[in-house]
């Protein structure tokens, strides 16, 4: 996957992007991430990028000119780029928004800033926009790294265990299930004994039965666009039942 940041803080991307998961994933070819600062396309003598909006009001908006060269600069050899804007007013960015994004074989995101930006950059340039909460960063740069984080790890290869993203939260609807590992007791908190019996089947039932009562306890919502067979069904009505006693 080809990525190129449009955004006025490109330093803050050099920890994200050259630690972990993702400068492995850079190593190996699997993204070829380009920063770019949009101040470089200001025309004028002081690289201005915002401005007073016009109506009034408190802030400064990012102007459309210098973004608009900046992308234009993108898209020399980007012309295919689906290109993504990082807004409050966007549709939310969930596991599904991350499988859609990773099948992209060239994304820009453009990083918001201030009080957001021109208009016109939406109505001209952008294909999609993604909010990735109910809240306010101080730009979109925080939100770009989310995002870029979680479709990365849908990239064929990004992952060490290639069945690592299908396992995961959100992979079925669902949140996990408790993970452990060595040592089997730790002050006096023991390892559920169905893990150390070898039994695949006596642990793929436990793990889905915590998963839906993880589920169920934190997050019910997701529990309405879950896919669940007859077992869950039952066993989220055991559930409630044991509850309400």
């Amino acid at each position: 996957m080809k990525l190129d940041i449009l955004t006025l803080f490109p330093a803050m991307f050099e920890g994200p992007l050259t630690e972990s998961i993702i400068r492995r994933a850079v190593e190996k070819g699997l993204l070829d991430i380009r920063l770019h600062q949009i101040r470089d396309f200001a025309t004028d003598r002081h690289k201005v990028v915002d401005d007073a909006p016009y109506g009034g009001g408190d802030g400064m908006v990012m102007k459309v000119e210098p973004i608009a060269a900046c992308l234009e600069a993108v898209k020399v050899d980007r012309p295919e780029a689906r290109v993504i804007l990082t807004s409050p007013r966007g549709r939310l960015f969930d596991d599904a928004a991350a499988r859609e994004l990773a099948q992209e074989q060239e994304i820009v995101v453009i990083c918001g800033r201030y009080e957001g930006v021109d208009e016109r950059v939406r109505e001209l340039f952008v294909d999609d926009e993604f909010s990735i909460g109910d809240f306010v960063l101080t730009g979109g740069e925080l939100a770009a790294m989310v995002m870029i984080d979680a479709a990365a790890r849908f990239i064929p290869g990004v992952l060490g265990s290639p069945g690592s993203a299908e396992s995961d939260t959100f992979s079925d609807g669902l949140l996990e299930y408790p993970q452990y590992t060595r040592p089997a007791e730790f002050q006096g908190v023991a390892v559920p004994p169905v893990l150390l019996s070898g039994n695949h089947a006596d642990v793929a039932r436990w793990r889905r039965h915590k998963a839906l009562e993880e589920t169920l306890q934190t997050r019910p919502d997701l529990l309405e666009k879950a896919v669940l067979d007859r077992d869950d069904q039952r066993y989220i009505a055991e559930l409630k039942e044991d509850a309400c006693r």
